[in-house]
């Protein structure tokens, strides 16, 4: 089976191919450019570069959120009108749960950060099962939003912090984790299209697809707008 991976919840745009647990390619590009923009170009790209078709993917895994509201937006329309054209199964991928699998082979925890503005973070936690060696994540929390401090107050394990929101926060981190935190190298600190792509497979393998008419951003907290709305008309 080949997947296409997309990932757009961040500013962050890659997408992937992979098949079976190969990574035939994958395509990142860190730039403030939009993903309305670059997008399906870069599927264009890595599919000629890969020299197959899009109709040789049997499958899409998307990239659902949390992260930037217009990126998911972005990325999971796109998702559902390839999945429709060319009827194909769709996988929908917790962007959390992905960023997770960027770190593999630890007895510690891992804590994906995302920046979530208002000087909040998106996260969750998770271990690996035992014996590690299995890949087998396990999720402890919800994804969460919330202050970096009121997450820091709840861990009190060895953790490894993985993200790319450490320059305004790192300092913090080291304080009052006491020596109990380590922090992702740069080329871990990035969500991948590449792990999405690989955690669809694992669950079209086990008819685990969405359903394209209800799969949706995982937004985890409502996008700023309605909430600016909602705070007008209810003076």
């Amino acid at each position: 089976m080949i997947i296409l991976g997309i990932e757009t919840s961040t500013r962050t745009g890659s997408v992937a191919i992979v098949e079976e647990e190969k990574i035939i390619a994958e395509y990142t590009l860190n730039i403030k450019e939009t993903h309305t923009s670059r997008l399906m170009p870069a599927i264009d790209h890595i599919l000629k570069d890969a020299q197959l078709t899009i109709h040789q993917m049997d499958a899409v895994a998307v990239s659902l959120g949390p992260g930037s509201f217009t990126g998911l937006r972005i990325g999971v329309a796109t998702a559902k009108g390839l999945c429709l054209a060319l009827r194909k199964p769709l996988i929908g991928i917790p962007t959390l749960d992905a960023f997770a699998h960027n770190i593999c082979y630890t007895s510690h925890l891992i804590c994906p950060l995302l920046d979530a503005r208002r000087e909040e973070v998106y996260t969750a936690i998770y271990r690996y099962r035992l014996p590690i060696g299995r890949h087998e994540l396990e999720k402890l929390t919800d994804d969460m939003v919330l202050p970096l401090e009121e997450l820091l107050s709840q861990i009190d394990h060895s953790t490894i912090f993985v993200g790319d929101v450490f320059d305004g926060y790192r300092s913090l981190v080291e304080k009052e984790m006491q020596g109990k935190a380590s922090f992702a190298p740069p080329n871990l600190s990035l969500p991948r299209a590449a792990n999405v792509a690989v955690l669809g497979l694992r669950k079209l393998k086990s008819d685990e697809e969405s359903d394209l008419r209800e799969i949706a951003p995982l937004y985890v907290r409502r996008p700023e707008a309605e909430v600016k709305w909602k705070e007008k008309h209810q003076k």
